[in-house]
């Protein structure tokens, strides 16, 4: 394990190593007329980043559930399934071959490596040799460090569906690694059948009127939407979480109408209408992940006063990066574009800076 850092301070370095990376991609290219393709120094980042964050203190009450994972892992390696993650069927196999198989350090840095390593291959196959620029928004996602250590079954899940939507080709096997990550958290149901129907629909436009409707429902239905889906008879216990209210005290939870958050989930909707609807950006599979974008993102809004409402949020939240740098990097319609590249990667970033340090309980 990494301790020679306080564990108090182990968040806090990665995402101030973050600053610092983008801080220098912001210098570098601010004055350049074009982007170079990525370096061997983005390799190494990918696995100092799985280095650090799989070899975690563990067990100390820092990281989130780190400590009911762990718990669990122990539970299987004594013996014991009275602890087990029996609706998410992929996730209970994979932490319990772990427990036959592995140290529970192993496990922790075997997660850390699927992960990341996904949001590596995603970065690659989509961008070819300017992926470091992709990689740096994953990392730099409000979501991502917290998926990574504290969510850690929901964050594999929607590593596993977003490498399942790159397929978007060959659909018989987007279905099959889909699916895999549904079995990791069910949740992921959601956006893997919102990506499906956009096989079906695909036109942006009437997706954005959706999700701004979804607006002004939610402020008028107030707690109607929350308690609605939770009546509608799924077995989840994660469905609790729409109408038991702030059981937990969480930061996210059933504060009111998130202003904030959703003027967060904006910058991806607004990147998508004006290279979609004021540049007239064709591309059949940027569609696709703007669309289930916005249909994830549209059923937040309309529980968006729920406790854990991160957790919903997450839902569209895992994929919002891609969605916001994809144009940037896919077209060249802009003035300035490297320069604009950058500037978004900053603004992005910092409002991940924003929430998990400046304004945290670290």
């Amino acid at each position: 394990m990494i301790d020679f850092i306080p564990i108090e301070f182990y968040s806090p370095f990665f995402y101030y190593t973050n600053l610092v990376l983008v801080l220098i991609l912001f210098f570098q290219y601010f004055n350049k007329p074009d982007l170079v393709p990525s370096s061997k120094l983005g390799v190494f980042l990918v696995w100092a980043i799985i280095i650090y964050m799989g070899l975690r203190p563990l067990d100390k009450g820092y990281m989130g559930d780190t400590g009911a994972y762990l718990r669990v892992f122990r539970s299987y390696v004594d013996g014991d399934i009275s602890e087990h993650f029996e609706k998410d069927k992929g996730f209970d196999f994979f932490i319990k071959w772990s427990a036959n198989n592995l140290t529970e350090e192993l496990f922790f840095l075997l997660s850390a490596f699927i992960y990341v390593f996904l949001h590596y291959i995603i970065s690659k196959k989509l961008f070819k040799t300017y992926w470091y620029y992709v990689f740096i928004v994953f990392i730099s996602s409000f979501s991502f460090w917290v998926y990574g250590t504290n969510g850690i079954r929901n964050g594999l899940a929607a590593s596993i569906v977003l490498y399942a939507f790159t397929f978007d080709k060959k659909k018989y096997l987007a279905i099959i690694i889909s699916l895999i990550g549904v079995s990791f958290h069910k949740t992921m149901l959601l956006p893997v059948l919102a990506f499906y129907l956009t096989y079906f629909y695909n036109n942006p436009k009437y997706y954005l009127r959706l999700w701004l409707i979804c607006i002004p429902l939610s402020l008028a239905g107030g707690g109607f939407f929350e308690a609605l889906f939770a009546s509608l008879g799924f077995e989840d216990d994660r469905l609790g979480y729409l109408v038991d209210g702030n059981v937990n005290d969480d930061e996210f939870s059933s504060t009111g109408f998130r202003w904030d958050f959703l003027l967060y989930s904006s910058t991806a909707v607004l990147v998508g209408w004006y290279f979609i609807v004021k540049k007239n950006f064709e591309d059949k599979f940027y569609h696709r992940l703007i669309n289930v974008y916005l249909i994830a993102n549209a059923f937040w809004i309309l529980v968006i006063r729920a406790n854990f409402s991160n957790r919903f949020a997450y839902l569209s939240w895992f994929m919002i990066g891609l969605v916001i740098i994809y144009p940037f990097l896919k077209t060249n319609m802009i003035d300035n574009q490297p320069r604009k590249t950058v500037i978004v990667i900053l603004v992005y970033f910092m409002f991940s800076f924003l929430f998990n340090v400046i304004l945290s309980r670290y």
